[in-house]
């Protein structure tokens, strides 16, 4: 069997590759890219030419075959524009794929926009939760971030520049009092840090709206209790049903979240309108 290197690449600055992914993508003859012009221009700058073939969101499960039959052939690398593949990122599909194929699957380390914005906040935190790129429409922003106030850790979420100033002002909604850590085009030759509240960011990026966005929010902390509402755990475990939880995992994350007696959340959990 073959080996598939899921391999992390610089999220700016070309210069972060490391030496192991560079040894890898000079050795493999192919490498699946979620952009080939973007993976191209980093292939130059290291010196090595494999061949490239295409794997985003659109990608046909046909064509998915096709890439597990080149990888029957020999070893191949999967790369995205930026970061670690298969985070918010179609590199998942080839992972999943490969694995159901029998091939062993290794990751290379590397650059992360998640992990560098959380170095720089500060905060004390054993834990954190990513949002990846929160939801388009306003009422199901707002569910997700409500759903996620009473998170200890800080709170990571991806946005783009055209829909920064709405997604701030939403956060502003739900977290009036929170600071925030706004890291926009990290590690590139405009890099910006935002230090302050949600309100304070929407007038600052009125105007600075290029470039991607990576928004920590600062978590609830341990020595919050608040005493929540049963529609309002029932919204917790709604959220938590809609992204593939169920039984006794279901349970144990609501409670983690909302602090609320797990016998007081596996009865809500038990409801026909959450069914």
């Amino acid at each position: 069997m073959s080996t598939l290197y899921v391999v992390a690449t610089p999220i700016g600055n070309l210069s972060d590759i490391s030496q192991r992914a560079t040894e890898i993508l000079s050795t493999v003859s192919t490498v699946a890219a979620e952009d080939t012009r973007v993976s191209r221009k980093l292939l130059n700058h290291i010196g090595v030419s494999p061949h490239l073939e295409s794997l985003h969101e659109h990608t046909s499960p046909e064509r998915l075959q096709s890439l597990v039959e080149k990888l029957e052939l020999g070893d191949m690398a999967v790369v995205s524009d930026a970061g670690t593949p298969g985070i918010s990122d179609p590199g998942s599909s080839l992972v999943a794929a490969a694995v159901e194929a029998g091939h062993d699957v290794i990751p290379l380390p590397g650059p992360s926009a998640i992990v560098s914005a959380l170095s720089i906040t500060g905060w004390s935190f054993d834990r954190f939760l990513f949002l990846g790129f929160l939801p388009r429409k306003k009422k199901d922003q707002l569910t997700t971030l409500n759903n996620a106030a009473h998170e200890p850790g800080p709170l990571v979420a991806y946005e783009s520049p055209h829909r920064i100033k709405a997604t701030l002002e939403n956060i502003n909604q739900a977290f009036q009092d929170r600071q925030l850590v706004i890291c926009r085009e990290l590690t590139k030759f405009y890099e910006e840090t935002f230090r302050g509240t949600a309100a304070q960011a929407i007038s600052h990026f009125d105007k600075q709206t290029k470039g991607e966005f990576v928004i920590v929010i600062q978590g609830a902390g341990k020595a919050v209790n608040i005493e929540l509402s049963d529609d309002e755990i029932s919204g917790v475990i709604k959220n938590l049903k809609e992204n593939g939880l169920s039984g006794r995992m279901l349970v144990e994350r609501a409670v983690e979240i909302t602090s609320a007696p797990k016998n007081r959340v596996y009865q809500l959990s038990l409801s026909k309108d959450l069914k």
